[in-house]
């Protein structure tokens, strides 16, 4: 776990940045397919950021929402986002770690709390990323996907994240996780359709989120 902008690429040391880069069960890099469209992507980039920059658009733009296109199945892991071309947020925020860290790129989850009505009766986690740039530091972006009253752009060092905090117990998360959270895991693994993880959308409080953030 790192705090957010926090630490820039110089000053990350050598065991905090392998925990970003790693493969794992979710952000499984190492599947041949996600290996190919890292490669794909990184065609003729120079540069971590414009690199960046690429695999962020083709997830936000090329990955369906589930909710938003009402498609299944459920993806978790980011060969499973690729294979089907779906997913939810957090979904989505797995295959764009994938895509990046394939290409030596340190790359983080990140979350925030987001109200399900204007009330603020219901709340759920929306998924983000958070990439290490050279001279910008940390840098969080959200590949949901855009759609009417949802802008999200990636033009650092301001960030265009797809939601405004503007209910009474919204938040910002500041951590950078190196691996999705367990609830979050939990929630897509088990449902299988797209209506019924959108009744059942996982959330966690700031204490949980910081415990699993040191674990």
């Amino acid at each position: 776990m790192l705090p957010q902008g926090e630490k820039g690429l110089t000053q990350l040391r050598p065991s905090e940045a392998a925990s970003f880069l790693e493969a794992t069960e979710l952000i499984d890099w190492n599947h041949p397919a996600v290996r190919a469209k890292a490669a794909e992507l990184a065609s003729g980039q120079r540069e971590p950021t414009a690199l960046a920059r690429a695999c962020f658009e083709w997830v936000r733009d090329n990955i369906q929402h589930s909710v938003d296109f009402q498609r299944n199945p459920i993806t978790c892991a980011a060969s499973e986002v690729l294979l089907h071309g779906t997913g939810y947020c957090y979904a989505k925020s797995h295959l764009l770690a994938a895509l990046l860290r394939a290409n030596g790129i340190p790359t983080g989850l990140c979350y925030q709390r987001m109200s399900l009505d204007e009330a603020g009766d219901r709340f759920c986690l929306h998924g983000l990323n958070a990439v290490l740039l050279p001279v910008h530091g940390w840098y969080r972006m959200d590949a949901r996907g855009n759609k009417t009253g949802v802008n999200a752009q990636f033009s650092p060092p301001v960030e265009q994240l797809a939601f405004d905090l503007t209910v009474p117990g919204e938040r910002d998360y500041s951590d950078v996780l190196s691996v999705p959270l367990a609830c979050v895991a939990e929630a897509l693994r088990r449902h299988h359709r797209w209506d019924e993880l959108a009744a059942n959308l996982p959330d966690c409080s700031a204490t949980t989120l910081a415990a699993e953030a040191l674990a």
